[in-house]
């Protein structure tokens, strides 16, 4: 664990010295983001930060590679080289993106080409659990889905990308959750050392590196090349742990825990997928393109409903280390204690995230009960005087009624025999 603890420490320095020099040459080149309707931000601020996190992973995998302990990651195969390739790849085309703002489509087409790439040179899920039993899928099924795992999380980590340190936070919280389960299954292993545990390490080190510049009034945004690279690690970790089980030699009742990961979006990257489909599916209902901008993502929400930056995202950090811890509390405790738990951590966080709507909202709720009660009680006022004279009024014609009686009585009784 402590070789690990040193490359996610390497990873980081190394991201927290290069990038405010990658900020300076993101200046020079003209890599500065333009604020724009849905923006947060009001003050242009320069891009193109996932550089400094490339740089920073790159070193700690190569100074990664010359430890003994996890040598034979890289000796062993080419994966690990196949995984960096792609990274430069991914980082390159969002920095392509960061300078001149690609078109969806081009965009979208580059990280195909790259993801089928990165799964034709070995990254593949090999098995899947289905039935109770692990099946062994086609190579084409398997580039298939392997490819639409990657494209899923590049894109659904660069729509959450919207406030400073929000998706550097989420990602790193996936990946101290998953680090921690892949490195419980590698126990199990003659070798303690693992490729899925040695990615998400690194990966948590980049980003921590990099939140120190981002935290909000951020310096530096990370841009799409570092938002892209972020989602293809933390689903290649994944990959990488769960892709080769062998279906002969391992029975699924044993090993189905370790196919939690391959719901990665749906776990770790639970709000960056939400919030990815919301958007697709409002955008898609009023007939514009996936990709059109708009101001309706969580974390626009959060502010419309009354938080600052900084709450917003440590609020949002909170759901998911709920979502990702949570999932990795059911190896360590019985599921109805981490369901409770659970249960009692939604209610801590609703109420934080709805605190801001109800401080403002139930004094408005107040004065309107108040404005409703003196208008009630002015109504009854002005008709009360109306009642009255209504009153006094059938009081009046009761008594001539009664006066008439009389006179036409005495009339018709004659005269009065002594």
């Amino acid at each position: 664990m402590r070789i690990y603890l040193l490359v996610a420490a390497i990873a980081g320095g190394v991201t927290w010295l290069v990038t405010p020099l990658i900020r300076h040459v993101a200046i020079e080149i003209g890599a500065v983001g333009e604020v724009r309707k849905r923006d947060v931000h009001t003050v242009p601020t320069p891009r193109m930060g996932g550089l400094g996190m490339l740089i920073g992973f790159v070193v700690a995998m190569v100074f990664a590679s010359r430890l003994p302990f996890l040598s034979g990651l890289f000796a062993g195969g080419y994966q690990m080289w196949v995984i960096l390739a792609g990274g430069v790849m991914i980082s390159l085309l969002g920095m392509a993106d960061d300078l001149w703002d690609l078109d969806w489509m081009l965009k979208l087409a580059g990280q195909l080409l790259i993801s089928v790439f990165v799964a034709w040179g070995g990254l593949q899920i090999i098995s899947l659990p289905l039935g109770g039993q692990l099946v062994t899928a086609s190579p084409s099924l398997s580039m298939a889905i392997t490819a639409f795992l990657i494209v899923a999380s590049i894109n659904a980590v660069n729509f959450v990308d919207g406030l400073d340190g929000l998706a550097a936070g989420i990602v790193a919280i996936g990946g101290i959750a998953f680090a921690i389960y892949s490195y419980i299954i590698a126990r199990s292993s003659p070798s303690y050392a693992s490729l899925a545990t040695l990615i998400d390490i690194g990966l948590v080190g980049i980003c921590v590196g990099f939140l120190l510049h981002n935290w909000h009034p951020a310096k530096l945004f990370m841009g799409d090349s570092g938002s892209m690279l972020l989602g293809y690690l933390i689903t290649c970790a994944s990959i990488v742990m769960t892709g080769r089980l062998d279906p002969a030699s391992i029975h699924a009742s044993i090993y189905l825990p370790v196919f939690m990961p391959i719901l990665l979006p749906i776990l770790v990257l639970f709000l960056p997928v939400l919030d990815m489909c919301l958007a697709i599916v409002r955008r898609l209902a009023k007939g514009q393109s996936p990709m059109h901008p708009d101001r309706m993502h969580l974390h626009h929400r959060m502010l419309k409903i009354g938080h600052s930056v900084r709450a917003a995202v440590l609020i949002l950090w909170g759901w998911a280390a709920l979502i990702a811890f949570g999932s990795l509390m059911i190896l360590f405790f019985k599921a109805q204690h981490v369901a409770i738990g659970m249960a009692v951590a939604v209610v801590v966080l609703t109420i934080a995230t709805m605190y801001p709507y109800l401080k403002h909202r139930i004094p408005e709720l107040r004065a309107e009960n108040m404005a409703m009660e003196a208008a009630r009680s002015k109504a009854h006022h002005a008709a009360a005087p109306g009642l009255e004279s209504g009153d006094d009024a059938e009081a009046g014609d009761a008594g001539e009624t009664a006066a008439n009686v009389h006179e036409s009585g005495t009339k018709d009784l004659g005269p009065v025999v002594p």
